[in-house]
């Protein structure tokens, strides 16, 4: 009995702390009311209508004004950029370079290829292109899977006036390193290397990217490379080395590389600590992880958020749950604020130990008192769509859209999969439509599932619209 009532304590105490940690008076809106206006607008308003809509709105744009708008919308590409479109139709207004670098990477993310490069055009015109500008691009068709074009991109930097640097040839190896590439990058920096002199960063994207190969003794030969090359590796390169060496379950040495980085006068970050935690965390050995973070704390080096989110989530990978609540207490006694990552790997952790209803309460007094992001929505749905409990599901949505956060195209994928499933196949058109009105595209999968659907009913009429819908959607020029 006793036991039963310290959990219950538990429970309350990171309630209460949540609502403190968050809460001093009234929480501080940095959104401007003609952010929010703006928002509501398109959010509500139908596609067709928005530009007079927010013509009607009166309100005057600014480069800060149209930058928070923008990155609202930065999973619905489209409906941005027809927000894009306007404001810089508007009187004594021009688009700020993080507007466009915004736009590109939101139309980008959708396959709008065209449209990106015709807005590469308007910034040279403007002459306010830069190194990053093409770094963004690179990135983004890596992520696509675009080898070539990520290349070609780098290649033609010299044809819109930009001399590749070496800020550049990182950004296409970094690019092509986070996408898997690394075989690509690696062939790319051998030829080139004599052309653009690596630096500690070049060195150690090359190491990360053999890292996530993965490829230990690759990544070896690289950081050993750096340094007989009379490349001093810093805390970055450090860090990724730790790294590397932590995924390939190679703590122990990871553990020497640190005592190299003290010796070396370069002392361990939080970062590299909380590495340490975090994979003592995935191993099992609680005791390691715990002793390390306090070997830091020792150190004089003092824990931020990622230190204890990764030793929460330690806590939480051994069922200890009374020790999260110990950490979260040990944060609000350091004034340490968690995030919303901390809330989401305990919201994670009680969902998978089967708690649903304590996730849904953490869930609740987590909207009251801080900003969730794609993630804690998207965990709750999903909760809800497999209790088979779409009513739920469609509340937590019903919230979120009225607290203007626009889903992600997993966020929607989750809720139209659990429509599906329950054959609710006219809410399940709707949202799919909704989603690409606001330029996401459906995965196959998701489409596949709701297809099958309409099909079992026979309604190829409406099948037949989305499919139009989509192919209007889905057309993707890649260069200019």
């Amino acid at each position: 009995m006793m036991r039963i009532c310290s959990h219950r304590r538990n429970k309350l105490t990171l309630c209460r702390m949540l609502a403190r940690l968050y809460s001093s008076g009234e929480q501080t809106d940095t959104v401007s009311d003609s952010i929010r206006s703006i928002c509501k607008t398109m959010m509500t308003c139908q596609t067709l209508a928005l530009e007079t809509a927010l013509d009607q709105n009166g309100i005057r744009i600014s480069p800060e004004i149209a930058e928070a708008v923008l990155k609202k919308f930065e999973n619905a590409g489209m409906l941005a950029y027809r927000f894009f479109e306007w404001a810089s139709k508007q009187r004594n207004y021009v688009h700020s370079v993080r507007a466009y670098h915004s736009m590109i990477e939101s139309l980008a993310k959708i396959r709008q290829y065209q449209l990106v490069w015709d807005l590469v055009n308007a910034m040279r015109n403007k002459e306010i292109l830069n190194v990053e500008t093409f770094c963004i691009i690179m990135r983004k068709y890596a992520r696509a899977q675009k080898v070539e074009e990520a290349v070609y991109t780098f290649n033609v930097m010299e044809k819109y006036n930009m001399k590749p640097n070496v800020a550049a040839f990182n950004g296409l190896l970094s690019a092509l390193c986070k996408s898997k590439n690394v075989r690509k990058a690696q062939e790319i920096f051998d030829g080139m290397k004599d052309q653009f002199v690596p630096d500690s960063k070049t060195y150690s994207i090359l190491i990360e990217g053999w890292g996530r190969a993965p490829n230990l003794p690759k990544a070896r030969e690289i950081f050993r490379e750096m340094i007989d090359s009379g490349c001093i590796p810093d805390i970055v390169t450090y860090s990724i080395m730790v790294d590397v060496l932590c995924k390939a379950g190679r703590v122990d040495e990871a553990v020497e590389i640190v005592k190299e980085m003290d010796s070396n006068n370069c002392k361990p970050s939080s970062f590299v600590y909380s590495v340490l935690v975090h994979t003592y965390g995935v191993e099992n050995r609680i005791e390691d992880a715990v002793s390390t973070f306090l070997e830091m704390e020792r150190n004089g080096v003092m824990a931020d958020v990622v230190a204890y989110n990764a030793l929460i989530t330690a806590f939480c990978k051994a069922n200890k749950i009374k020790n999260v609540y110990r950490v979260l207490k040990d944060m609000d006694l350091k004034g340490v604020s968690p995030n919303s990552r901390t809330c989401n790997i305990i919201i994670n952790s009680l969902i998978g130990r089967g708690e649903t209803d304590e996730a849904f309460r953490i869930f609740r007094r987590m909207v009251k008192v801080c900003e969730p992001d794609v993630d804690s929505y998207t965990m709750i749905i999903k909760m809800f769509c497999g209790r088979k409990e779409l009513h739920m599901a469609l509340k937590v949505w019903q919230y979120m859209k009225k607290k203007q956060f626009v889903p992600s195209m997993h966020t929607f994928s989750v809720l139209i999969n659990g429509l599906c499933q329950i054959g609710n196949a006219t809410q399940a058109c709707v949202l799919l439509e909704e989603m690409i009105e606001k330029g996401i595209r459906p995965s196959g999968v998701t489409f596949g599932r709701l297809r099958h659907l309409l099909i079992k009913e026979g309604r190829e009429d409406v099948l037949k619209f989305l499919q139009e819908k989509m192919n209007l959607l889905v057309k993707e020029p890649l260069i200019d």
